[in-house]
């Protein structure tokens, strides 16, 4: 006698089942398996991480740090809360530690969304945003895009009593918009003081000094603000995991109470601490990536590609009028051993965000993208 076989069991809830998991750029040694390439010769422009790498100091600290990997790390990460403090210029117990900001921008959402609150972020705004409302099973509420950034004066007016969360990335990915100071400040004054504004700066070192917001000026009047940041770009260290954020006392112990035990490693905290210090090699970086989107934008500019004025480390161009166009120009870029990303997810199909690169790699890139678009 045979037996109904049982029906599969659902797990997680609805929401989180809804959920399409994050899709990082391709990793080089996938590609070269792919392609039956080298991975030598691979170029990976699609991540947004530095080209230099870290700097000498980090590397030395890296190494200097495995000796303790055998423990576990100081989960209050003091050494490195102290010296972000100082550079900041605010109290210790002001700064939050996440692995990556990305880190950051969830444990937010944990804190402070449940299913019967909301949450405002722009259309194109960063995905990870759309990730963490819906894990929390909060509402989303996504404000349309103007010219491609966001719209702060509709964003404040989207606000609802149930709205507990607004995010907002300054300069953002994948568009590269920049919000002025001024209009910042003026956001900041029409939201509520109940609802939590995250200000996501994760390529606030490329900013030219006079571009930039003054956010932590912003920080301190406003306690509702929390200002996140990364040592994933500009610094070098993505493949180490760490970031943090900066708010009051009371939203800070709110973000530590749902922080993952240990969420940094002592090893990242070790190059966090010492990249922090290397002013020169932060100065390099920048350097290089203003030359190198300049090398981009002479690129495209004669290929005739229109392409969004980017203020982070990495330029977003389109290849054509239709949904495709996107994708098919990234195979064909694939097939040449160049790696750049696809934003279809974005509802950005016809787009392609290119990171910035060495002077070689760009070079690369480019030859690749004239053959592409030739063919």
């Amino acid at each position: 006698m045979t037996t109904a076989k049982a029906a599969a069991p659902q797990w997680g809830t609805g929401y989180i089942r809804t959920i399409s998991p994050y899709v990082g750029g391709r990793p080089i040694a996938e590609v070269a398996r792919e392609i039956g390439m080298d991975e030598s010769r691979i170029v990976k422009l699609a991540s947004n991480e530095n080209p230099l790498g870290m700097s000498p100091a980090a590397r030395r600290a890296v190494m200097d740090a495995l000796t303790e990997t055998p423990r576990y790390p100081d989960n209050d990460g003091y050494a490195l809360r102290q010296a972000l403090a100082a550079h900041l210029g605010l109290p210790a117990d002001w700064i939050v530690l996440g692995h990556g900001s990305s880190d950051i921008l969830e444990m937010a959402a944990r804190a402070l969304l449940s299913e019967s609150d909301s949450c405002v972020y722009s259309q194109y705004g960063f995905i990870v945003y759309q990730l963490a409302v819906q894990q929390a099973g909060a509402r989303h509420i996504v404000v349309p895009a103007r010219d491609y950034g966001h719209d702060l004066q509709a964003m404040a007016a989207a606000i609802e009593p149930s709205t507990r969360l607004v995010y907002l990335a300054n300069p953002n990915n994948p568009t590269g918009t920049l919000a002025c100071a001024a209009d910042i400040a003026a956001f900041m004054e029409q939201v509520p003081p109940d609802v939590v504004v995250m200000l996501d700066e994760a390529y606030v070192e490329y900013l030219d000094p006079g571009l930039r917001t003054d956010s932590l000026a912003l920080l301190r009047k406003h306690p509702n603000l929390v200002v996140s940041r990364t040592f994933s770009k500009a610094y070098g260290l993505a493949g180490l995991r760490i970031g943090y954020a900066a708010a009051h006392p009371a939203l800070a112990d709110v973000l530590n109470r749902v922080r993952s035990a240990f969420n940094t490693s002592t090893v990242a905290q070790a190059a966090a601490l010492a990249a922090l210090g290397d002013e020169d090699f932060l100065r390099r970086a920048v350097d290089v990536n203003r030359a190198g989107m300049a090398q981009f934008v002479a690129a495209f500019d004669a290929l005739g590609l229109r392409h969004l004025p980017s203020h982070g480390n990495f330029v977003l161009v389109r290849m054509g009028d239709d949904e495709q166009a996107g994708n098919r120009i990234n195979a064909a870029l694939v097939k040449q051993g160049v790696i750049v990303r696809p934003v279809g997810n974005y509802g950005l199909g016809p787009w392609l965000r290119i990171s910035v690169g060495t002077e070689a790699e760009n070079a690369r890139c480019i030859d690749a993208l004239r053959a592409a678009l030739a063919a």
